[in-house]
């Protein structure tokens, strides 16, 4: 293995432009004559609009273009959609609600757009926006979900009766309403899963460009999956035909699922550059980002947990209002479904379960995947169960999971997933040594001899990501499938390219993709150039999302390589006059194994092209392409333990020691993976103690800032413990799983369970600010 090669702390390539400021943002791009735009947004939660009069905007200095959703519709540009098909439980498929780019008829959330206005400057139209004058007739709003289903509640969408989008169940209700009939000890809970704003560093922005010479537009957009952006602008919405759009997502700043999705400003942005005859520009400022940015989270379940006379699980039952705001998003539907309730068997042996899931409109964001999608919730929902199951059993935590975990694999969960490869037991043996999980006693002591209150937590976690076989989830109402494509270049001078339909936005693909070439040819990293993010580059290609990069991206790129290597052997062993058998790679050189023989990488490469001597009917060149489609999902899991210190005083909690321990398969880069893991952990912790999006009654969104919505800092967070142990996945050639989304899944439940521990309570509510702990604490002294 070279020190370059797959398993080596390769320092990311990326980040001398990043860290030196030469990473080039949507923000940083400047087509000749572009223009910028702003909207005007519906400052009401729901209201209809009775008139829009634009005339005085028109006519303020360096307006360009005042546009509404009529003329829109008039062009005959598409409503957004959902494109993962949901059936309730009567067969009747999902309720999906009509999403106009810019809304003209109604608008159905704060910050639904009305009006974009096109001028030379910013300012400028900024400036015009608020001049336009709208006149709405304001409606009654409801922003809770549970709300939103009773008789009384506004009706948001004419399609969706009641305000219910779909009521799925998955599993077997009846083999669970007769464990939880037989049970020895029921655990019942209400979960409430509190909604996120992503607030990834880069706000969303979007350029677009109409070529009129040439009838053909170009996007420049934060997006994650480019080649998905193309085809739903194309096919669904009407914007332009896919062989004259090019879509462009260059160095984005973040994504955490917020930037998988189509949103209206892209559209928009395309469609006002050929209304105006100039090139477009958006960029949202943060308030634009919280108003409108998909948000995450937002259910509120019941669950009921079975068990017998032996502490074994026997069911679980779970019922689950999911808020998806004011309209259904790319990929909402699948999130508390398929996403969501496949996952309700955790690590656990559980013989029956049963899970109902309706999903609800209300007059707030709309909700879709962020980072964990669907998983955190399902995680914190079974591990916030199992730590109360425990302390009402009178068992421990650790041994009561221990009791029940699955040992034997494959195993094949009652709903849908079959795990593959784990091993649970060494990750939670693992997190318990690094914690001192037995000396903690003796911590809890010294801390109440300083006034504190001490509390450990654990949470057990698993998650179904590397999104996913193509013919599986497309039987589950996926509107595509999700392999992905690469496609290996070998210059004339023997450096190589990788064309990759993943998105790196911060993962670190130019570092680990190049790594795999490594360890494959040889040649160094800095020899290996990673592209993505371009329509008019890359083949079609799926994006980045779901953990899938490693596994289905990567997968992608070994099979390609595998195709390379082929002819690579075939064309050293006619230089060398060998047999194609007996060559191998190895440090740069293609050698004839057991002797000194050999022809440099480069060389091989020259002699491809040169063609000047290439075996017998043999094309020149070295250039290969695959596809790769996964077998199953893969199935990372872990082991997370966290400590924490309350002041009574102050309601004050300090997260005094995490330890995460993950099983992620083969690792690429150990480096890159713990900072994956720290970043997730970081954003667990933070929706467990202080993020918390809050509407108020009528609509209005109250965290729609940094000064309100608190995000985690330095300071609210300690130096992580983080290992990982290893069951390769059979499921793909190099036996990796997902880690980009775990610190994310995994930490919420072990910080709330830390807290209720140290408090000595069975439940509190995310975020456990200082004053809901505070007043936590007051509760169990009177």
């Amino acid at each position: 293995m070279g020190i370059e090669g797959v398993g080596a702390r390769v320092a990311r390539k990326e980040d001398k432009r990043f860290i030196t400021g030469a990473g080039r943002y949507v923000d940083d791009m400047v087509v000749p004559g572009m223009k910028h735009a702003a909207f005007v947004r519906s400052p009401h939660a729901h209201a209809e609009i009775k008139k829009i009069d634009v005339k005085k905007a028109q006519a303020m200095p360096g307006v360009i273009g005042v546009l509404t959703g009529k003329e829109l519709k008039a062009d005959g540009i598409g409503n957004l959609i959902c494109g993962w098909m949901i059936h309730s439980k009567d067969g009747s498929p999902m309720k999906m609600g009509a999403w106009s780019p810019l809304a003209f008829d109604r608008v159905r959330y704060v910050g639904d757009a009305v009006v974009v206005v096109v001028a030379e400057t910013k300012g400028q139209a900024r400036d015009a926006a608020e001049a336009v004058d709208i006149a709405y007739e304001e409606l009654k709003a409801v922003v809770d979900a549970p709300k939103a289903l009773e008789r009384s509640a506004p009706q948001i969408h004419p399609e969706a009766d009641g305000n219910l989008i779909f009521d799925w169940e998955l599993g077997d209700s009846a083999a669970t309403n007769a464990a939880i009939k037989a049970a020895a000890h029921i655990t019942r809970m209400k979960i409430v899963n509190n909604r996120l704003v992503p607030n990834a560093m880069e706000p969303r922005a979007a350029l677009g460009h109409y070529d009129k010479a040439e009838d053909h537009y170009t996007c420049w957009t934060t997006s994650q999956n480019p080649h998905l952006a193309r085809l739903v602008m194309s096919a669904f919405y009407n914007v332009a035909p896919e062989n004259k759009l090019r879509v462009i997502a260059p160095d984005v700043g973040g994504g955490f699922g917020s930037k998988i999705y189509i949103y209206p400003e892209e559209i928009i942005c395309l469609w006002a550059s050929k209304k105006t005859g100039v090139p477009v520009k958006w960029v949202a400022d943060r308030t634009e980002s919280f108003l409108t940015d998909a948000h995450g989270r937002d259910h509120v379940s019941t669950v009921e947990m079975a068990f017998d006379k032996d502490n074994r699980i026997t069911g679980l039952k779970v019922d689950t209002i999911a808020n998806l705001g004011a309209y259904m998003s790319l990929f909402s539907s699948c999130v508390p479904t398929y996403l969501y309730a496949t996952l309700l068997s955790g690590q656990y042996d559980i013989p029956a379960i049963h899970a109902n899931v309706r999903a609800v409109y209300t007059n707030t964001a709309p909700v879709d995947a962020y980072r964990g999608a669907g998983r955190p919730e399902a995680t914190y929902l079974l591990e916030r169960t199992m730590e109360t199951a425990a302390r009402e059993l009178g068992v421990s935590p650790a041994e009561l999971r221990r009791k029940n975990f699955i040992t034997s694999f494959p195993h094949q969960t009652p709903v849908i997933m079959n795990y593959d490869a784990g091993d649970y037991a060494a990750s939670l043996d693992a997190a318990m040594a690094a914690a001192d999980y037995a000396g903690f006693a003796q911590r809890k002591a010294d801390a109440a001899n300083r006034g504190k209150l001490r509390g450990i937590g654990m949470s057990c976690y698993i998650e179904a990501c590397g999104l996913a076989p193509s013919a599986a989830v497309g039987s589950l109402g996926a509107g595509v499938g999700l392999w992905e494509s690469a496609e290996v270049r070998v210059n004339a001078a023997g450096t190589i390219e990788v064309l990759t339909g993943s998105h790196s936005h911060g993962q670190g693909h130019e570092t680990t993709f190049a790594q795999l070439v490594n360890q494959r040819f040889g040649v160094p990293i800095d020899s290996v150039s990673i592209v993505h993010g371009d329509t008019d580059k890359v083949q079609m290609g799926m994006g980045t999302y779901g953990s899938r990069s490693g596994a289905v991206g990567m997968s992608a790129v070994a099979k390609a390589l595998d195709k390379v290597e082929a002819k690579a052997k075939k064309i050293a062993a006619h230089l060398l006059e060998a047999d194609e058998g007996d060559i191998v790679i190895e440090n740069g050189a293609l050698k004839v194994a057991g002797t000194d023989k050999q022809v440099p990488w480069f060389q091989m490469a020259l002699a491809a092209y040169t063609a000047h001597n290439l075996p017998g009917g043999m094309e020149p060149g070295l250039k290969e392409t695959s596809f790769y489609d996964p077998s199953n999902f893969t199935f990372p899991a872990g082991c997370y333990v966290c400590e924490v210190e309350i002041d009574p005083e102050t309601g004050v909690t300090e997260v005094v020691q995490f330890v995460a321990a993950d099983d992620f398969g083969n690792i690429i880069n150990p480096m890159i993976v713990e900072g994956q893991v720290h970043g997730g952990v970081a954003q667990g912790i933070g929706q467990a103690l202080l993020e918390g999006t809050r509407y108020d009654a009528s609509g209005q969104l109250l965290t729609a800032s940094y000064m309100d919505y608190a995000m985690p800092r330095a300071d609210d967070l300690p130096s992580f413990k983080v290992s990982t142990s290893n069951t390769p996945c059979p499921g793909n050639p190099l036996g990796i799983k997902g880690c980009g989304e775990a610190g994310a899944i995994g930490s919420p439940p072990a910080v709330i369970n830390a807290i209720t521990d140290a408090i000595g309570i069975t439940d509190i509510a995310m975020p456990a600010s200082p004053s809901t702990v505070w007043a936590a604490i007051r509760a169990t002294k009177h």
